[in-house]
């Protein structure tokens, strides 16, 4: 018998997957400093934004057991999890793989 994941486990997983990969495998620790929690703030707002359109025009539909029944801007809170695992992932994975900084241009360029 297969028993299917709540979206609440789910985003706790993903929580906990990014953070892995930010701290432990990657050792980017990003989330460790000020600058990423200054900027996501950023992030949170258009995410609210975006969900709030999708779920209160019922773009998005959500089975009631599997979520909290918390809702922000008509999402469910969970949305807001799965965001930050979004986001955290990507950056570290950004910092992790960029190219060292060019040099600057010089007299013959």
């Amino acid at each position: 018998m297969v028993t299917a994941v709540t979206y609440t486990a789910a985003a706790l997983l993903g929580v906990a997957a990014a953070l892995v990969l930010d701290v432990l495998v990657l050792r980017t620790r990003l989330v460790l400093g000020r600058v990423f929690w200054l900027s996501y703030p950023i992030v949170v707002v258009f995410q609210l934004l975006s969900n709030g359109i999708l779920t209160g025009r019922g773009v998005v539909l959500y089975n009631p057991s599997d979520i909290l029944g918390i809702r922000l801007v008509h999402a469910p809170i969970e949305d807001l999890a799965f965001g930050f695992a979004l986001v955290l992932s990507t950056l570290a994975l950004w910092v992790f793989v960029k190219p060292p900084a060019a040099s600057p241009p010089g007299p013959d360029r």
